[in-house]
């Protein structure tokens, strides 16, 4: 292989993320930009969590302690976003840092399997009011 044949390997794009991926890596962005206003203390993160995902079109769930489910995380707000386009709404964590004053967001993985599991049952309750 020659200089100019790696050079051109590393100027093709990679291929676009399958459709439904597409708009959630968005949507991420925007809800850590939003994130980033908050100067507030434990007994702020609800309400300034919950003003956030109506901001990004998202929607607040509930909040409950960490528990040990997410590493340096005191409390954890569960949101659901991406309900566009019929594509399927993903369950989103906002956790406030055990230093009560910094925030971050989450993915589900292995240890808050459980918790997304109780997240979708209860959307499905509240479908069903």
């Amino acid at each position: 292989m020659t200089a100019s044949e790696t050079r051109s390997q590393i100027a093709v794009a990679a291929p676009p993320p399958p459709g439904g991926d597409a708009g959630l890596p968005m949507a991420l962005l925007e809800l850590e930009l939003s994130l980033d206003r908050f100067s507030g203390n434990k007994d702020d993160f609800s309400a300034f969590v919950r003003t956030v995902a109506d901001d990004i079109g998202g929607e607040f769930l509930f909040v409950l302690p960490a528990s040990g489910l997410v590493d340096n995380c005191l409390t954890i707000a569960v949101l659901r976003h991406g309900q566009i386009d019929g594509e399927t709404p993903t369950i989103l964590f906002v956790c406030l840092e055990e230093d009560g004053s910094s925030i971050r967001v989450e993915q589900p993985g292995e240890r808050t399997t459980g918790l997304v599991s109780f997240a979708e049952a209860f959307v499905g309750v509240l479908e069903r009011i």
